[in-house]
């Protein structure tokens, strides 16, 4: 049996104060990126409405016009569609959010993505689908909107199928 006669550090002790010191000097980095991220809204209203035209509409509060600078990458026919690869890419300058609409879901938008300034205008996803219907992918780049829209064959349901 080992007795102490006074306060010598343990090695918990160490590890503890090691710690505290680490968390403080980050306290003296900047996180703006992630405090403005974090403040950004999200479009409950948007995820909320069943046709497209009114998810568009909450979400961006206009229209958007087709272009062939949005390219959407969509299979022809998914065998299921509980998991239907999607893919968009722009040529597009000042690309600020890239969203994903399903009109015959039983909520139209899918996904939403914010592309902060500086960011490759790319998205890939999955997504989950009731029936055969239009998938559209709207870009949002200098204030104004671009689409693309495919029809996609779904063999095998996802949601509700």
């Amino acid at each position: 049996m080992t007795t102490t006669t006074g306060p010598h550090p343990t090695r918990r002790l160490i590890l503890q104060g090691a710690a505290g010191v680490a968390l403080l000097g980050l306290g003296n980095l900047p996180f703006a990126p992630a405090r403005a991220a974090a403040n950004d809204k999200y479009p409950e209203e948007a995820f909320k409405q069943k046709s497209e035209a009114d998810a568009i509409k909450a979400l961006y509060g206009k229209t958007a016009e087709p272009s062939d600078k949005v390219k959407l990458d969509a299979p022809e026919i998914a065998e299921n569609g509980g998991v239907v690869p999607i893919s968009v890419t722009t040529t597009l300058d000042k690309v600020t959010s890239i969203s994903f609409f399903v009109a015959e879901n039983p909520n139209a938008l899918a996904a939403s993505y914010k592309i902060p300034d500086g960011t490759v205008p790319a998205v890939a996803n999955r997504l989950k689908m009731a029936k055969t219907t239009n998938v559209t992918a709207i870009v949002e780049a200098d204030g104004k909107l671009y689409s693309a829209t495919k029809e996609v064959k779904v063999t095998v349901g996802g949601c509700g199928g």
